[in-house]
């Protein structure tokens, strides 16, 4: 198995295969619309893995997307995000459902991650969650159709996610399913 994901996950060494075209072209999509976004705007950076979020000396992840706000940018270094960012994005694949939605939404409840999305092209949705006060996630509504995923720490950003589950035929570029800045 090679171009898998390797994670450390409470100290234990978690090793994913390569995701597939339907994963990639959607964490491409996503992507290039924040990179591009946040870029214009000024209001931070935006990486895509492999990256390393170094939460602490036993937990590193690698989120599909990692978002990281100006005013956080302290945190960014070299070998990677050393704290938690201001967003991480997570593609469900059939390999990583239950890791992504269960131990590691825990360290990133437990690290103060403020807000994760977590998008499942079976489900054809995009959810997010938002850190409360309390250390607990509180479920936002999911996006669906031409709604963006909420809550969203990335100012002005505006996502139509109805195109996001049809892929291009062969040959053909893929149609852009993002609405742009509001």
């Amino acid at each position: 198995m090679t171009g898998g994901g390797t994670e450390i996950l409470d100290g234990e060494l978690a090793v994913t295969p390569a995701p597939g075209r339907r994963h990639q072209r959607i964490v491409g999509e996503l992507f290039s619309v924040l990179h591009a976004h946040v870029k214009a705007g000024r209001l931070g950076e935006v990486f895509v893995s492999p990256f390393d979020v170094i939460l602490d000396d036993t937990s590193i992840v690698q989120p599909d997307i990692v978002y990281v706000a100006r005013e956080r940018l302290g945190v960014v270094a070299e070998r990677g995000v050393e704290g938690p960012p201001s967003l991480a994005v997570e593609v469900i694949s059939p390999s990583t459902r239950q890791r992504d939605r269960n131990e590691k939404f825990q360290l990133y409840a437990r690290h103060g991650v403020p807000c994760v999305w977590v998008i499942d092209p079976d489900a054809r949705s995009v959810g997010g969650v938002r850190l409360l006060r309390s250390g607990a996630y509180v479920p936002q509504t999911q996006a669906v159709g031409h709604e963006s995923p909420e809550p969203s720490p990335v100012p002005d950003l505006a996502i139509s996610i109805a195109t996001l589950w049809t892929l291009a035929p062969q040959g053909q570029a893929p149609v852009t399913p993002w609405a742009g800045a509001r």
